[in-house]
């Protein structure tokens, strides 16, 4: 067949191929908030643990949960603003994510924690019972925030159990790092890691010949050439 013989599929064929791709679709019931309308999900396809005509949790639009993987949001979850949840992440219990926040791989945020701000949870790590994880906060790795802990502070939190509004057990007190003053105290379960997500300010850099140079050091040294 030649090429002028081929034909372009058609608008129907496209259209079906789209909707082999959605897992789930905005149903006709819905709830009122406080910023807009909640839908909740039921799922089109079978993917993962869920079955097709499963209904979820509560989403303020499609873009908030991926139509790929396996991502789910369940119960009386929600998720609203331009939080997206992806990959293999499940937000479930009473769990809020909002804002701008991103839950993605095999994080799981559940009971009556809340996501929001810039905050990501991702790798294995879970938030929950009244943990709050917002601002520009990460936690990731096998890092879990509980209890009524607040990890708020520009940082990767990503490794250790962050409770709050506890003492028991062997623990150590870590309330500047997580950046909240919300609780007296806060503290870690076990081994941690925090890695400092402070941006380092780049420096200007001046190229002569094959070297590259600090810029503030060049500018200097000539200085001191024309003071001579």
């Amino acid at each position: 067949m030649s090429n002028k013989e081929m034909k372009e599929p058609s608008v129907e064929t496209k259209i079906i191929k789209k909707e082999d791709k959605v897992k789930f679709k905005l149903t006709k019931t819905t709830k009122t908030f406080w910023s807009g309308t909640l839908y909740q999900i039921e799922a089109t396809a079978n993917f993962g643990s869920i079955k097709k005509g499963e209904l979820g949790g509560w989403v303020e639009k499609e873009d908030n949960l991926s139509q790929d993987g396996n991502a789910w949001v369940y119960g009386d979850a929600w998720v609203y603003g331009n939080a997206w949840v992806y990959g293999d992440a499940w937000v479930y219990g009473n769990a809020q994510v909002y804002g701008d926040a991103r839950v993605y791989g095999n994080a799981r945020v559940y009971g009556d924690a809340w996501v929001y701000g810039n905050a990501q949870v991702y790798g294995d790590a879970q938030v929950y019972g009244n943990a709050r994880v917002y601002g520009d906060a990460q936690v990731c790795g096998n890092a879990w925030v509980c209890g009524n802990a607040r990890l708020e502070a520009k940082a990767g939190f990503k490794l250790g159990w962050f409770i709050g509004g506890d003492d028991t057990g062997k623990i150590k007190d870590i309330t500047d790092k997580t950046g909240s003053d919300y609780w007296e105290n806060q503290y870690v379960l076990g081994d941690y890691e925090i890695e400092d997500l402070e941006e380092k300010e780049e420096k200007e850099t001046i190229k002569i010949g094959n070297n590259t140079y600090d810029k503030s050091e060049v500018e200097s040294a000539l200085k001191n050439v024309k003071s001579l």
